[in-house]
Formats: structure tokens, C-alpha cells, sequence
């Protein structure tokens, strides 16, 4: 995963938090998901990316924190165990991913219908053979982070001298 792609992240959590919630985020410096998370998460919105490039996307908060940000979007505050709790937080995700995807230089990318798990000590499983990166982020709402798991489809790899010579 190259900067490019974790910028579009930054930069597309950035403008989601701005002007659907109201809230200013700060990132923090991102690491390998293979490192041990910040914080424990107890919410995480995920959604998948297909075509050109392929992985997944998980907008992962604690608890306190998913609820004070659910209230910023909302205007209302609702309980975990809500069926509109859990919309919310894939509509956030979903957002974000959708904001990102935009940003990419890759033309043919699809993102999947959110999911939402919730529970203590749930870990979401990123693919094993796609590059992964956590990025932090802190608002007046609570920490949360993104997890972005991505890689190129085998497809969209850039042509190599040889194809690109047949082509001409």
C-alpha cells in the first residue's frame, strides 16, 4: 500500500467527520495492523473494496466512543444493541471507504455493503495476502482508528515491458 492510498484514507476521514458530524479529527502516525492495537474495539463498521483493488476497509471504535460519535451524526443517543445504532456506523464506514475510493487513481473499484460487529475483544481477520494498515485517530468524541487491508487485483497490475510491447 503506497502513501497515496493511506492519504485518501486521512484525508477522506477528515472531510466525513467535518461535514457529517462536526467534528475535527487528528491522525495519528500509521502503523502495521500486525501491531498491537491503541485501544480495545468493541464497534467496528467493515466493508469490503473489489475490482482493481481488493481488501477491506474497518472503521473500528470502543464503545464510549462509537456512541458519542453515533450522537454527533444522529442527534441522538442510542443504545449499541439498536438496529440503528449499527446502520449508522456502517453508513460512516461506507462514507469513508465510498470519499477514499474516489480519490483513487484505479478506475473500476466497487465497495460492498457495510457490516457492523459488535463486542468486547472481537478481532476482525484481514486478508493474509493484502498489505494492512492501521491509522489512529483522536476527536473530542473518543479515539478509533481504520483499518485499511488492500492490494492490487492481479488485473489492474501495471503492465510489464513485454505486454506493453505486444500492445504497441
Amino acid at each position: 500500500m503506497d502513501a497515496q492510498s493511506i492519504t485518501a484514507f486521512v484525508a477522506s476521514t477528515h472531510q466525513v467527520f467535518s461535514t457529517m458530524l462536526s467534528l475535527t479529527v487528528t491522525a495519528g502516525k500509521p502503523y502495521s495492523c500486525s501491531t498491537v492495537p491503541l485501544f480495545e474495539s468493541e464497534v467496528s463498521g467493515i466493508i469490503g473494496m473489489s475490482g482493481d483493488v481488493q481488501g477491506m476497509v474497518v472503521l473500528s471504535f470502543p464503545t464510549a466512543t462509537a456512541c458519542n460519535v453515533i450522537r454527533a451524526f444522529t442527534g441522538a443517543d442510542m443504545d449499541p444493541s439498536s438496529p440503528d445504532f449499527a446502520d449508522a456506523v456502517g453508513e460512516l464506514v461506507n462514507m469513508i471507504s465510498g470519499a477514499a475510493k474516489a480519490k483513487f487513481e484505479c478506475t473500476n473499484v466497487s465497495i460492498s455493503c457495510p457490516s457492523v460487529v459488535l463486542g468486547r475483544g472481537h478481532r476482525v481477520a484481514q486478508p493474509s495476502d493484502a498489505t494492512c494498515i492501521t491509522i489512529p485517530f483522536a476527536c473530542s468524541a473518543g479515539q478509533f482508528s481504520v483499518e485499511v487491508a488492500m492490494k492490487l487485483a492481479k488485473s489492474a497490475a501495471v503492465p510489464t515491458s513485454t505486454s506493453a510491447a505486444k500492445a504497441a
